[in-house]
């Protein structure tokens, strides 16, 4: 296999630069898979999918707010993003009430959602960081 498609897959795996993605094959002696759980270990952010009915959209992207430590809430529908909601910590009420209501409106549209859920990693464990949001 030729080197850019080996870049090609670690890219496509863990969303990281043409240029990481060659440094890890370069640090790895070319094994694409020990390129990936290189970078997946370094990444400081961890991801999460979780499918919802239409009528449960609203609800559970409250109670994944709740749960804290979350940076980035993306909403898809047959593989199309319907929106992305950053979460700030100091922001969460302003930013995150538009995006409910805009997301209350396009629930009773569609069927069947998926949830991407962007967390952060704890920078020296690897472990998922616990925050708590309060809104």
């Amino acid at each position: 296999m030729d080197e850019l498609r080996k870049v090609d897959i670690i890219r496509e795996r863990t969303g990281c630069s043409y240029k990481a993605a060659h440094e890890a094959l370069e640090r790895t002696n070319g094994d694409v898979l020990k390129a990936i759980i290189e970078l997946e270990d370094k990444s400081s952010v961890w991801r999460e999918q979780v499918t919802v009915t239409g009528g449960e959209l609203v609800d559970k992207i409250k109670e994944i707010i709740h749960q804290g430590n979350v940076t980035k809430i993306i909403v898809k529908s047959n593989e199309k993003t319907i929106v992305e909601i950053p979460v700030t910590a100091g922001a969460i009420g302003v930013l995150i009430a538009p995006h409910l209501a805009i997301l209350g409106v396009l629930s009773a549209l569609v069927a069947k959602c998926t949830i991407e859920i962007e967390r952060k990693k704890d920078p020296g464990s690897g472990t998922v960081q616990q925050e708590q949001h309060q809104e």
